[in-house]
């Protein structure tokens, strides 16, 4: 709310006056050529010509296509400068021409390209820069791999030759005001080569096999995430944000220079791996004691590690053994840091008692910030990897199938195809782009219906319907008012091939059929009708807790994830934070009497920074876990080792985070999960019933199984929670943050203490409390 009355320091105050004078540039980025960044350009070009600014084409590489035909209607061109090489034919810009015009915009196809030899400037960036400086805006395009230091990771990732005649330095889109990154599937972009939409030469054609589309994509949202995470930390410096915003994990390895230091490091670079987080190591060391000739041999293989893994280390001074604790809490606000990743406390009980847990010390200063204690183990059983890959048993190609299992591989193969389209907040033009897909389909001669639309009263959507055909909603009566809700049973009467269904996380009126949306589409899908439809990144089950960290809000109405992991095609909408801000304020997403409540509280720019990386890293998450499931039908050999979680729960109002939590670690290590209530007391409370069908509901609808034990008292707890890890052989444990005060886990002991003893051979992964930070 006060982010408006801050006062700018000069340097904010000369930039503002420099910014006036200098044009804006917008960045469209794609993942590899085809997905569409000249038919964008275009768009953005029409939209803003019909508000009224002087727009002019300045470069275009392909113009012959029926589809940029369209979208060139209406648009200046100025005439480029031709040029040849020996081998074809190439374009400049004619910056000249284009400053004797004087346009407002100038929209440039093909940012990595080299001019002519003989060329004022060198490159075409050189003459955007040089059209920036004279106030004339500019937008672009270039792919993943046209920037610098891409190329090459490109070409390993995708063991193809990416033949590009020009990159761009790897900071080009730090110049950028805005990047707007098209998200394209690879199903997507093989329909669009096989329908002749996409002009590959042979020796290209192995770049756009299924596997090097995904590695690319997943290339494309990752860079972009890491650039907006980079954002978010500079605007959570300026207002004075601390610790980590929840929109991206950063793990912290503490390690010494001891036999084990190597194994925490790799430990923690495989969690972070797996998290899709960075890595960050560090060492507190007594300047005042020299390094034997031992621990100086572990310091250099450490070191060697860190580097090899792609981490970053840091040695820290320490005056006292007593300030471990403190200095590494200080450490970890400092880097913003998600996760500490530790070794096994050596100390007894009554070291503990006396001179305090390291892990207490630890959860009692931070916030947001969990601790992951290595499993004691290493020496007996060799160092664990972490499984990328599920373990599956190869069926016998002979052996005949069960009717059970003939009836599900029926169902599977005549269910219809689910696509849905994810943006990081409402208003990024998820429903437009379904609507513009609806009508590319009817074109094809696809039947296409409006199941459910919500067009929130705006004129651009509203428009963008056209002859679409809309199945008439049902009316359903509900407390003295009737109330509308899509009309299942005629949509499957009406048996379409495709139909478009808006809001997926939405929660139908008391009453209906089914309880969400999802289920209604579950129950087209499986009729054989294919579904596109829409959400936002903030009602995915598993991200709750992370965006009310971020927003300070609760999301009620959620997805569980595996609708998400099972839809056939996942594609992200993407904006920026300011263009959807300006989206707002224009009246483009709210009614207006809503606009300013809205920009003040869950549109705020650090919200809608976090909320956007959030949805980049998901939707690379899921590309990652897409390309491991199609190499996987090819894979031979044995699978490692297969990781079992054990969620420990009360009925304490955090005990759903711990499920959330569980359930994210599972999905990401391919792990059975496994969550547990051990009932202490008979009977429950109608209260504490209720919180227990919720706790198991929660774990069903997440793909988790849900145990009920029971001991003869609360002493027994914790043996019966400790029989069971060991029965289910868990590889990790999951436990919350214990409510006990310091006197209180001296006089009865510490639950977290006493787990970590009694199961050293476990991973334990402690959850801290948390708080929202709304930003």
């Amino acid at each position: 709310m006060g982010e408006q009355f801050r006062r700018k320091s000069p340097e904010e105050i000369l930039k503002s006056i420099s910014n006036m004078h200098r044009g804006r540039l917008k960045i469209i980025l794609g993942a590899v050529s085809g997905s569409g960044k000249t038919y964008h350009l275009l768009m953005e070009g029409r939209s803003l010509k019909k508000k009224g600014i002087d727009v002019v084409i300045g470069a275009l590489r392909i113009a012959t296509r029926p589809k940029l035909a369209e979208q060139l209607e209406g648009l200046e061109k100025i005439a480029e400068i031709a040029w040849s090489t020996r081998d074809e034919d190439r374009c400049d810009l004619d910056v000249e021409a284009i400053l004797a015009r004087d346009p407002e915009v100038v929209l440039v196809d093909g940012l990595a390209h080299r001019n002519r030899p003989e060329a004022l400037r060198p490159t075409r960036l050189d003459d955007v820069r040089y059209l920036l400086d004279r106030n004339i805006s500019v937008i672009a395009t270039v792919n993943i791999y046209e920037l610098a230091g891409m190329m090459e990771l490109a070409e390993r990732l995708t063991k193809a030759e990416v033949r590009i005649e020009q990159c761009v330095p790897e900071d080009t889109l730090a110049l950028a005001d805005e990047v707007k990154l098209l998200d394209v599937t690879p199903e997507s972009m093989l329909k669009r080569l096989e329908e002749g939409h996409i002009e590959v030469p042979q020796s290209g054609l192995t770049l756009f096999r299924r596997d090097n589309l995904q590695v690319l994509r997943e290339l494309a949202l990752r860079f972009v995430a890491n650039g907006v995470n980079e954002d978010l930390e500079d605007y959570r410096e300026r207002h004075g944000l601390v610790g980590a915003s929840g929109a991206t994990e950063r793990v912290l390895v503490t390690a010494q220079y001891h036999w084990n230091g190597s194994i925490l490091v790799r430990r923690g670079q495989q969690v972070a791996k797996r998290l899709g987080g960075e890595l960050l190591v560090v060492c507190f060391r007594s300047p005042s004691k020299k390094l034997t000739k031992e621990e100086a041999t572990f310091r250099r293989s450490i070191g060697k590690l860190v580097e090899k893994v792609g981490g970053v280390f840091e040695e820290r001074p320490l005056q006292r053994d007593l300030d471990v604790a403190n200095e590494l809490v200080a450490y970890a606000m400092e880097n913003n840091v998600t996760r500490i990743v530790m070794g096994q406390s050596k100390r007894t009980r009554w070291e503990e008692i006396w001179r305090g847990s390291v892990v207490h010390k630890i959860l009692r200063k931070t916030r947001n910030i969990d601790i992951f204690i290595v499993a004691d183990r290493s020496e007996r059983d060799g160092e664990r990897v972490l499984p990328t890959k599920r373990r599956t048993p190869q069926p016998n190609p002979y052996r005949r199938l069960s009717q059970e299992e003939v009836k599900r591989e029926i169902g599977r193969i005549q269910r219809g195809t689910l696509k849905v389209y994810v943006g990081a907040a409402p208003g990024v033009g998820k429903t437009y782009t379904m609507l513009r897909e609806g009508n590319e389909l009817v074109q094809k001669g696809i039947d296409v219906v409006i199941g459910l639309l919500e067009a929130h009263g705006r004129k651009e959507t509203i428009e963008l319907v056209g002859d679409l055909p809309v199945v008439a909603r049902k009316r359903i009566p509900y407390k003295n008012v009737v109330l509308e809700e899509m009309d299942t049973d005629a949509i499957i009467r009406r048996n379409p091939e495709v139909v478009l269904v808006d809001e997926l996380a939405h929660t139908n009126v008391p009453g209906s059929v089914c309880e969400k949306r999802y289920q209604d589409v579950e129950k087209i899908l499986a009729a054989g009708i294919s579904v596109i439809s829409t959400m936002n990144i903030q009602h995915l089950e598993s991200l709750n807790d992370s965006v009310e960290q971020i927003t300070g809000i609760r999301v009620r109405e959620t997805v569980p994830d595996h609708i998400l992991h099972q839809a056939d095609e996942v594609e992200l909408i993407d904006i920026s934070p300011k263009a959807l801000r300006q989206r707002m304020r224009e009246g483009n997403i709210y009614a207006m009497e809503k606009v300013e409540q809205s920009l003040n509280h869950f549109f705020k720019t650090g919200n809608l920074i976090a909320l956007r990386e959030l949805a980049l890293r998901e939707v690379a998450d899921d590309v990652d876990e897409r390309l491991e499931a199609w190499e996987r039908r090819t894979l031979r050999g044995p699978w490692r080792q297969q990781e079992v979680i054990f969620v420990c729960v009360n009925l304490r109002a955090d005990s759903e985070r711990l499920i959330r939590q569980g359930f994210r670690i599972a999905y990401r290590l391919k792990a059975r999960w496994h969550v547990t209530y051990v009932q202490d007391h008979q009977p429950l409370t109608a209260e504490e019933e209720l919180q227990l069908e919720k706790l198991k509901k929660l774990t069903q609808r997440l793909g988790g199984i849900f145990e009920h034990g029971k001991a003869a008292n609360g002493r027994k707890v914790f043996t019966e929670l400790v029989r069971l890890m060991n029965e289910r052989q868990t590889t990790q444990a999951v436990i919350g943050q214990s409510a006990r005060t310091r006197w209180k886990e001296i006089r009865e002991g510490s639950v977290i203490l006493r787990l970590l003893r009694e199961v050293r051979h476990m991973d334990v992964l402690v959850v801290a409390d948390q708080t929202p930070d709304s930003m």
